[in-house]
């Protein structure tokens, strides 16, 4: 058995696996696989909006948003947030908390003015910037809920006087959120939601139409409501895979419930990393992200011996990112808490050989 604790495309259910791969030769007693299926029949209209719905229900949208499910990624939405949200002439605002949130001011800065109101790059991102002030005249304020590299994470959102956009690609369905504290919610869904393919975008109608630009059809975000997000081919599987996740959640309690698994996998895990001598925890305490658990060894020289014991147990996708170096463990909605202990006891066997 494997482990999987990649950063992303994360681990997904198993049940809904299974599903996915028939419906990939038999797409409901159609006699057509899933992949094949016209967008537009009345069986892939029912996938979509269920999918819609799902997202509605677990995460409380209220009236006023719409919900759609679009293509490139959350990095083709760093262009697209300031391209639909940000006035000729306007002023952004953006806190720097890693890699991710970086490269979405870049993106902004070709719409207009970007203010950085905070940033972490001189401790390379090891904490979350808080007390920073929020400039009146900016058309909206960008974060990053959770930062998949450093292992950190907005633990509350803070009121703002302008609206919010936030990237929670890499924590999206973990917790409960007020989606009505945000103007504008994008997410790749390959975390927690789905595989590679589509992005789920929840945006304030009332904010849209107000930059004074003529945006092309594909990137405006209100073509992609008028279109029911149809206006082109949209990916089916992905979209497929991403709603059987969203009925799995529901069927699991919806996120409340997995709120509570995310909060007892992040903390015995976090145990383990601060009791035993050989690990230490890279995030500032108030700070550690509940899905991307980033560690390292006091002595750097038993790293690969180490990665090579865990990978024998099963473990796989462990080994942390080139910027921070060490472990990170990836404990996704899908991850089961079994394999948070499969990990701990190959931490307490490695210590124990290592004295």
């Amino acid at each position: 058995m494997k482990h999987n604790f990649g950063a992303g495309p994360g681990i997904l259910p198993h049940e809904v696996l299974k599903q996915a791969s028939e419906a990939v030769i038999d797409f409901n007693g159609t006699g057509l696989s899933l992949l094949e299926i016209s967008h537009r029949s009345k069986e892939f209209e029912a996938v979509l909006d269920e999918a819609v719905s799902l997202v509605k229900e677990l995460f409380n949208v209220p009236e006023g948003y719409s919900v759609l499910f679009l293509q490139g990624g959350a990095s083709t939405q760093f262009a697209l947030a300031p391209y639909n949200l940000l006035p000729e002439g306007g002023k952004a605002a953006y806190v720097e908390t890693g890699v991710w949130a970086n490269k979405a001011l870049k993106e902004a800065k070709y719409f207009g003015e970007v203010q950085v109101v905070a940033s972490s790059k001189e401790a390379n991102f090891t904490y979350i910037p808080k007390d920073f002030e929020i400039p009146a005249d900016a058309s909206y304020i960008h974060i990053t809920s959770n930062n998949t590299i450093y292992g950190t994470q907005l633990r509350e959102f803070f009121k703002s006087p302008i609206p919010v956009v936030c990237d929670m690609s890499s924590d999206i369905f973990s917790r409960v959120v007020n989606v009505a504290d945000f103007g504008l919610i994008y997410a790749g869904a390959q975390k927690n939601m789905g595989p590679a393919g589509v992005t789920l975008v929840i945006v304030k109608d009332d904010l849209l139409g107000k930059t004074g630009r003529k945006i092309p059809a594909m990137f405006n975000y209100q073509t992609q409501i008028e279109g029911g997000s149809m206006y082109n081919t949209p990916p089916v599987f992905a979209i497929y895979v991403s709603m059987l996740t969203l009925k799995w959640l529901k069927a699991k309690g919806g996120v409340p419930a997995i709120e509570q698994e995310n909060i007892t996998k992040a903390r015995v895990l976090y145990e383990e990393i601060d009791r035993n001598p050989l690990f230490k925890a890279v995030a500032a305490i108030e700070d550690r992200s509940k899905m991307n658990v980033c560690f390292v060894m006091e002595n750097p020289e038993l790293e690969k011996p180490f990665l090579k014991l865990a990978e024998e147990r099963g473990i796989v996708g462990i080994k942390g990112h080139r910027s921070v170096g060490g472990f990170r463990a990836s404990i996704y909605n899908a991850l089961p808490i079994s394999s948070i202990y499969v990990l701990i006891d190959v931490m307490q066997e490695f210590a124990e050989k290592n004295k």
